[in-house]
């Protein structure tokens, strides 16, 4: 039961430290969308997302209103495309994406995923027509993201998926070249990738899920930043006590916005995902909460250490405040869409060798990176193949987001806006990873899979 204390400091939170609901989610099955045609395949596809998510944007509007809780998106995901898609007949998948685009819009939602493939073992010819189309279906498109889960801790990494997805990257970037490579801002290489992710661009609903669900995604870096204030120059335990505390609140409010929509929706309420998402916005950002624990600048020397000890008090915090976390919940770190993170790599102490290191400890991982517009592609996927290895090994989930920004070198800047930010291009080293990709074949799964 919330005291009056409760309701005040919430919304302190709410008024001045950027608390809100980043995303109500709606998870929708599109198994029963099959069609060897794949027009008549987009087409029941339209229809079925315009069916379920037809109240989806008004029903999240009036919760914001009556509780007062900023929703800043709302958005769909669905079943990986490349399943749905698999029984299409001829080359162009096309039509898929055009549908995802034009029911997102009719709905009035933010974003939509699941223009995605699962490929960790091997591909599907359904597999590899979906993801060669990535590139003009991302350039098409603007509202669909699209994801590739190229590794798991069972399967191992599938290396011949690694290196198509360099190339797919680099296609993707010259597709919207124009818009500083824009379509890679909406393309994620995952391992481990989960099935009740409410955050784009890697949503897609998952095959164990069910028919249609509502996922929450909750977000509040400035109100962490915020507390530890309160304790500057306390113990550890205290930190991540004081963490633990603010992220209990953060997941209750989430809780409580996630069961509203699902009981006006009439559609089952899966899981409230408590990761810090940060934004563009000053004192919105995961890379001043690090700053606050004693880290000069974010990216030198503690850091990975700092965001460890972020990372698992704001699971620990979420957990008890709610008996359904799921999606990625921790902590992000986009490089783009964190002022501090922005700062940290424009000064030249974040960089792409640290941003790795502090994924091994916190949720997903190489997220919106600009890097040189002339990157190989074999450079990037074994930027990916490194990401997918960390995820692999330590059973977590990990993902790479790289844009390689056309025409544009190191110190040089991509702008997309929005809660994508801008970036800094960052520079990635010279020396070729060209034969380690050429290999292919996979990388075996690791002692942790045989825990069966």
């Amino acid at each position: 039961m919330l005291n009056q204390s409760d309701i005040l400091q919430t919304l302190n939170m709410i008024d001045h430290q950027h608390l809100d609901i980043r995303t109500i989610t709606m998870g929708i099955s599109l198994r029963d969308c099959a069609h060897p045609e794949a027009g008549r395949c987009a087409e029941k596809i339209y229809d079925k997302i315009c069916r379920r998510a037809e109240k989806l944007v008004e029903t999240g509007c009036a919760i914001e209103r009556e509780y007062g809780i900023p929703i800043v998106n709302k958005r769909i995901s669905v079943t990986p495309a490349a399943l749905v898609a698999e029984s299409c007949g001829g080359e162009d998948l096309l039509p898929i994406a055009r549908a995802l685009d034009r029911a997102a819009r009719e709905c009035g939602v933010n974003f939509i995923g699941g223009y995605s493939a699962l490929v960790h073992k091997g591909f599907t010819e359904g597999d590899r027509r979906l993801i060669a189309s990535i590139p003009a279906a991302l350039a098409e498109t603007d509202l669909v993201c699209s994801s590739v889960n190229v590794a798991t801790t069972k399967a191992g990494v599938n290396m011949d998926a690694v290196a198509l997805m360099g190339r797919i990257i680099k296609q993707t970037a010259e597709a919207t070249a124009e818009r500083d490579g824009l379509g890679c801002a909406k393309l994620v290489v995952f391992a481990n990738a989960v099935e009740d992710n409410p955050f784009m661009a890697g949503a897609f609903h998952g095959v164990g899920e069910p028919e249609c669900v509502i996922n929450v995604g909750v977000s509040g870096p400035g109100v962490v930043h915020a507390a530890l204030k309160e304790v500057r120059g306390a113990p550890f335990d205290v930190v991540a006590e004081t963490v633990k505390r603010t992220a209990f609140r953060v997941t209750r409010m989430g809780q409580m916005v996630a069961l509203a929509a699902s009981q006006r929706l009439g559609v089952p309420f899966g899981v409230v995902d408590l990761s810090l998402a940060p934004t563009p916005a000053v004192g919105d950002s995961v890379a001043r909460i690090l700053e606050e624990m004693g880290i000069e600048v974010c990216g030198t020397h503690g850091t990975t250490a700092a965001l460890a000890l972020l990372n698992d008090a704001v699971k620990k915090g979420g957990l008890m405040a709610s008996s359904h976390v799921g999606g990625l919940s921790g902590a992000f770190i986009p490089v783009s869409e964190d002022e501090g993170m922005i700062a940290a790599a424009e000064r030249g102490t974040l960089a792409l060798d640290k941003l790795e290191a502090m994924t091994s400890v916190c949720s997903v991982g190489l997220d919106m990176i600009a890097v040189p517009g002339d990157t190989p592609a074999e450079t990037i996927s074994a930027i990916i193949a490194d990401e997918a290895a960390i995820g692999v090994v330590n059973q977590k989930t990990t993902a790479v987001r790289l844009i390689p920004a056309p025409g544009k070198g190191v110190g040089e800047r991509v702008e997309f806006g929005g809660l994508l930010g801008s970036a800094p291009v960052i520079p990635v080293h010279p020396e070729s990873s060209a034969a380690f990709i050429a290999r292919g074949g996979r990388i075996p799964a690791p002692m942790q899979s045989l825990k069966n």
